[in-house]
């Protein structure tokens, strides 16, 4: 039995994860997430794509044919992001024992976090029409770039029409729309949530931006060891793409039809820097006013936290900043782990890829090691798990999320 954080808010129970679906550098399911997390090994190596750029690697998802996983005429009107999101909202749905053809659509949401949507049909039609003038501009391109198109071909796919919402909240989207898709169910708007992120911007533009702006990691020699959340020598981040979706359903609902209840998102709670477009409160007063937030809405105490899935970036920044909020509100020490060492910075689907890593940890009773890491630097007061996977015992975790603009959300996951 978890403590008590001043007592449950009304109406806010947890809401069960009843399904999860995932496309991730590390494979185009779960299965290989897991594994590749477990081996700590990174996905990060040198693309063809960016070739001549100063920074010329990231964590691309490969190995199959996208196009033909999704399937049907209606791909050729899909960014690549979107692709992506129906591909793991499929898995989802299927995992959850759900069939849409059978389900009251009104009352089905899809909450579908992007943060910049299709980069590349806006830079190539930019070229066309540079090249060839209006009429070589593609009539598909609007519903292609759109950050929503990935919440409406999903919708669309699923027969869903409830409310169908696409948070924007940078790096931290996914998580937005776990914690949105939470609300959705609490407040009875909903029956059913299919709710994560998507993202797909690995193209030679995205990745000059961040390496101009000094984002990223500029270990060309060696990408494989570039992404190494809190380590001493961590130089930036490495940019991924990917998608993950999650089914949540109340636990009544669950348990009545006979799902099988992988965890309990316990709480979620958001809050905004309000200090620097790009960079973190340096005291983390944002994020911990979320992480606050998301231990009362599960009516824990912080000694209740039995791990801890931190955004870790292997920014200088971001890791200074949440290690000191790890160490500030969690003196117990829990284990943390970091996803980006092997999966690189997903951007807006990095808090729905580390929420299935979450969730996958409850299930497993391991937390996975942080990929590239001995220790964390001095002044980095952290229990990483390096090395190897280590046994939890506990029955609880917390997924860290920020994003630029100053959003923080943390979610609270328990075992079923």
């Amino acid at each position: 039995m978890v403590g008590r954080a001043g007592g449950r808010a009304a109406g806010t129970g947890p809401v069960a994860v009843t399904g999860m679906g995932v496309v991730s550098p590390a494979g185009a399911d779960e299965y290989g997430l897991w594994k590749a997390l477990l081996e700590g090994r990174s996905t990060a190596r040198t693309l063809g794509a960016l070739a001549g750029l100063p920074v010329d690697f990231g964590c691309p998802v490969d190995g199959f044919d996208l196009d033909e996983a999704v399937g049907g005429r209606s791909v050729y009107r899909m960014a690549r992001f979107v692709k992506l999101a129906v591909l793991a909202a499929r898995q989802a749905v299927a995992d959850a024992g759900l069939d849409p053809n059978g389900w009251d659509g009104a009352r089905v949401g899809v909450v579908l976090g992007v943060g910049v949507g299709g980069v590349s049909a806006l830079v190539d039609n930019a070229r066309r029409f540079d090249a060839g003038g209006p009429e070589a501009v593609s009539p598909l391109l609007v519903s292609m770039m759109i950050p929503n198109a990935a919440a409406g071909e999903v919708a669309i796919a699923l027969g869903a029409g409830g409310p169908s919402l696409a948070p924007a909240t940078a790096c931290a989207s996914g998580a937005t729309a776990l914690a949105v898709g939470r609300d959705l169910l609490t407040s009875d708007q909903c029956d059913v949530v299919v709710a994560g992120g998507a993202e797909a911007v690995l193209t030679p533009l995205v990745v000059t931006a961040f390496t101009r702006m000094g984002a990223l990691s500029t270990r060309t020699a060696e990408p494989a060891l570039a992404s190494r959340p809190f380590a001493p020598d961590r130089d930036g981040f490495v940019i991924g793409e990917g998608a993950a979706l999650l089914v949540l359903e109340r636990p009544g609902d669950a348990r009545a039809r006979g799902a099988r209840v992988r965890a309990l998102l316990a709480g979620a709670g958001s809050a905004t820097d309000a200090h620097h477009p790009t960079a973190p409160d340096p005291e983390g007063r944002g994020a911990r006013r979320a992480v606050e937030a998301a231990l009362r809405q599960a009516d824990w105490v912080p000694a209740d936290v039995g791990h801890i899935n931190a955004h870790g970036t292997s920014t200088p920044l971001n890791d200074a900043m949440e290690s000191g909020l790890i160490a500030r509100l969690f003196p117990h020490r829990p284990p943390v782990t970091a996803p980006k060492g092997v999966v690189g910075h997903t951007l807006a689907a990095a808090g729905a890829i580390e929420a299935v890593a979450t969730v996958l940890a409850l299930e497993h009773s391991l937390v996975p090691p942080v990929a590239n890491l001995e220790a964390p630097a001095e002044g980095l007061p952290l229990d990483c798990v390096t090395g190897g996977p280590r046994l939890l015992r506990a029955a609880t975790g917390l997924s860290h999320s920020f994003g630029f603009g100053g959003h923080n959300v943390a979610l609270a996951f328990q075992r079923a």
